[in-house]
């Protein structure tokens, strides 16, 4: 339902009263075929959504698609047909381009991060450093790409993050009152805690009755440690200034999770066009 919502709300945004270019110059009665042509090398995403755009916006379109979500695909390469009103073609157009260039992006930027850590067992991670209203496109982006979805919301997850810590007056008692609110409110979340050194890890460990720690802004030398030291207890997660040139030094350490927000918030938009084919 929720992508329905989006979907009507970008065809509003751009259509407005009309679109008056197409109206003024496309008889409303021809059909023609477009193609969705690749302009540059990557990993497509957003097929599925592109079909469910057009069929949005004109249940007559037809789709006919070439190359599957999280496919890799080069230049010229064909991912979609689609034929019927031109009209329908055109008001869909921008939108459909909108979502698949910058879900390619997204999938292609987690697909190369992915590649570099195969060879351990670090699994890669998104952050909540989305888009504001597009967090499921974008998330789906990244699974597209081989990554793993992080929590979607504050309402699926409890992470106690350092203003949480800092505002509640430590990591203990930031503890203390999480585990607290849930057995009061009888909510079944698992809970994952931000630390900044070593001595912070300790300071989770002694208290326990988490479920992840995440080690923030540690060098790979000292998230080595800190995993040693934590040993299995819980799941470890590295997250902070993790980019292409040092990903393979953290996933080294044996951290289970690597969380990058770039993964959504700095990435480059894949290169597509959408082009009415000869009569």
């Amino acid at each position: 339902m929720y992508l329905y919502q989006i979907i009507t709300a970008a065809l509003e945004e751009d259509i407005g009263s009309g679109d008056h270019t197409s109206l003024a110059c496309i008889d409303k009665e021809k059909t023609g075929t477009a193609r969705l042509l690749v302009k540059e090398k990557g990993i497509i995403a957003g097929v599925e959504l592109a079909k469910n755009i057009f069929h949005f916006a004109d249940k007559n379109l037809q789709v006919t698609i070439f190359i599957n979500d999280g496919a890799e695909i080069n230049p010229g390469d064909v991912v979609l047909e689609v034929t019927g009103s031109e009209l329908s073609i055109l008001k869909s157009e921008r939108v459909v381009l909108n979502f698949m260039q910058r879900m390619s992006g997204i999938a292609t930027k987690t697909k190369q991060l992915n590649q570099l850590i195969k060879h351990t067992k670090a699994k890669l991670l998104d952050t909540r450093k989305t888009t504001p209203l597009l967090r499921e496109i974008e998330k789906l982006a990244v699974k597209t790409g081989g990554g793993e979805n992080h929590r979607f919301g504050l309402y699926d997850m409890i992470l106690l993050k350092d203003n949480h810590i800092d505002f509640c007056g430590g990591i203990t008692k930031a503890i203390e009152k999480t585990q607290h609110y849930l057995k009061e409110k009888k909510l079944n979340l698992r809970i994952e805690v931000e630390t900044r050194t070593l001595d912070d890890v300790r300071e989770v460990l002694a208290i326990g009755g988490i479920h992840r720690i995440m080690l923030d802004n540690f060098t790979p030398e000292k998230l080595k440690e800190a995993v040693a030291l934590i040993n299995g207890k819980y799941e470890t997660e590295a997250s902070g200034g993790i980019n292409e040139s040092n990903i393979r030094a953290y996933a080294e350490t044996g951290v289970d999770f690597i969380s990058v927000g770039a993964l959504t918030h700095h990435i480059n938009s894949l290169d597509l066009s959408l082009k009415a084919t000869s009569p």
